[in-house]
């Protein structure tokens, strides 16, 4: 099993306890440039809002998409628009990723502009 198999494992049983329990999930996902979120209803099957590192407003105000400042700039730039769809309780989908460096930093940025884990 290598790691990126293992990833996919954690994601697969995180988003299954999160349909379980029917609740609208911020999902984040990180590349080495850049860092993606998004937040998703219930169902799975609308995106409500969408926030990354390539969104233009962003990339005028970092140099490098993949550090821990652009994701503290993505995780209050979907903290905004959530808030602005209605959204105020999500449950945070990691992806599988671990909870450090830029996910965690997205994170506590989403939960300083609102957002309630």
């Amino acid at each position: 099993m290598d790691k990126k198999e293992t990833r996919l494992r954690r994601a697969r049983k995180t988003r299954a306890k999160i349909a379980e329990l029917k609740v609208v999930r911020l999902s984040v996902h990180r590349t080495n440039s850049h860092i993606y979120a998004q937040v998703i209803d219930a169902t799975g099957s609308k995106v409500l809002a969408a926030a990354s590192s390539l969104d233009a407003d962003v990339r005028g105000q970092i140099k490098n998409g993949g550090n821990v400042d652009a994701a503290v700039l993505v995780g209050k730039r979907i903290a905004e628009k959530a808030r602005a769809a209605g959204v105020e309780q999500v449950a945070f989908d990691r992806s599988g990723f671990k909870y450090h460096g830029r996910v965690k930093a997205l994170a506590d940025a989403a939960r300083e502009g609102g957002l309630v884990f």
